[in-house]
């Protein structure tokens, strides 16, 4: 036997048995935000554990994770292209920053008060999700599949002044992020642009007088410091994305790697659901022990359900102007507002008001 025959026949002796190997698969995973996110933290430990534990199950396939969170390959404004063209394999898109691209995605942005219930609003977007060819399309055609969803708190009113009633609100500014200024239309307050990263300078300096945030984002970047008023509204939680992966990378894994994320997903989605309705009341009284010593301490109340209500009577009908708007692009914005209506409540919420007219 010459030297290359005997090279071969070595290597030959070391490949495990049939059925006993056990295939490796590098994959790169991503997020523009940190893992101390909650909902980015929960990739680690509930998405990409579950997909490990139930490829363990049978020992045919393991992932060779890859780490990229915090922004370390992309920043927000690029959640979606990133993944798209294969910056990452896996990521968290932002969809609610793709207002252009995923127009049906921005629907809970449009319904305010129409429910603060994470674990059915996520319930309904993934049965529309599988059922809506429009909706899926809208995050299929860019590449990619959905494997898990994810979605905020929901927003209350932070001030330097208290809000008792709706007419407090009269010419007050208000910061709020993108699109959820409309939710102050018809109130009497004006709504300033802005984001977690300016609103505790944006009341500091006087360029506005409170903020519409939610309890997760309001507690680490200290709000509550120049803003000590908390009115418990409840306006509503916001459709904000998910975990999705690289379609071309998807469709080279093993069936019994699809399956494992997609259950993976799954797992994620609720569990994060249910996170979103635990960790903000955790925040809140973190929030009131924090500001119990400064000058003026923290106060926290709750809205008025007459005056709450008066506020989303108040409000023009924004879910009309959107689906006027993406009708207009072609899109059925009317059907899918309307099934997400009906699923909320099929799923037992009562929202505040009937966005879809029926």
């Amino acid at each position: 036997m010459n030297h290359l025959s005997k090279a071969a026949f070595a290597a030959f002796l070391t490949i495990p048995a049939a059925g006993f190997a056990q295939q490796s698969i590098p994959l790169t995973v991503a997020s523009s935000h940190p893992t101390t996110i909650p909902w980015v933290g929960m990739i680690q430990t509930h998405f990409m554990a579950e997909t490990d534990r139930l490829l363990a199950e049978n020992g045919n396939y393991a992932i060779d994770w890859q780490e990229a969170f915090g922004g370390t390959l992309y920043r927000a404004n690029a959640t979606l292209t990133s993944v798209e063209e294969g910056i990452t394999d896996i990521g968290w898109v932002f969809s609610y920053l793709e207002g252009a691209k995923m127009p049906l995605s921005q629907v809970t942005a449009y319904t305010p008060f129409a429910t603060s219930n994470v674990p059915v609003q996520l319930d309904v977007m993934r049965q529309l999700y599988e059922e809506n060819d429009a909706f899926r399309n809208e995050w299929e055609q860019y590449n990619i599949v959905m494997l898990g969803m994810t979605a905020s708190d929901s927003y209350d009113l932070y001030t330097k002044t208290p809000v008792n009633t709706l007419a407090d609100l009269q010419g007050m500014r208000i910061s709020a992020p993108g699109v959820l200024g409309t939710w102050l239309r018809g109130t009497g307050a004006n709504a300033v642009d802005g984001a977690l990263t300016t609103f505790y300078t944006d009341i500091q300096t006087g360029v506005s007088d409170g903020v519409l945030s939610l309890a997760l984002g309001a507690l680490p970047t200290r709000i509550y410091e120049v803003a000590p008023y908390v009115t418990r509204v409840q306006m509503g939680t916001v459709f904000s994305g998910g975990v999705a992966i690289n379609r071309d990378i998807w469709e080279t894994l093993p069936e019994e790697v699809q399956q494992a994320m997609l259950e993976a997903g799954d797992y994620y989605s609720r569990a994060h659901a249910q996170d979103m309705m635990d960790r903000p009341e955790v925040a809140i009284e973190q929030i009131a022990t924090l500001g119990a010593d400064q000058n003026p301490p923290v106060t926290i109340s709750e809205m008025d359900p007459a005056e709450r209500q008066a506020w989303v009577d108040a409000l023009p009908d924004l879910a009309g102007e959107w689906v006027a708007e993406n009708a207009g692009r072609g899109l059925p914005a009317d059907a899918f507002l309307a099934a997400y209506m009906d699923g909320l409540r099929a799923g037992g919420e009562n929202p505040a008001r009937d966005w879809s007219g029926n």
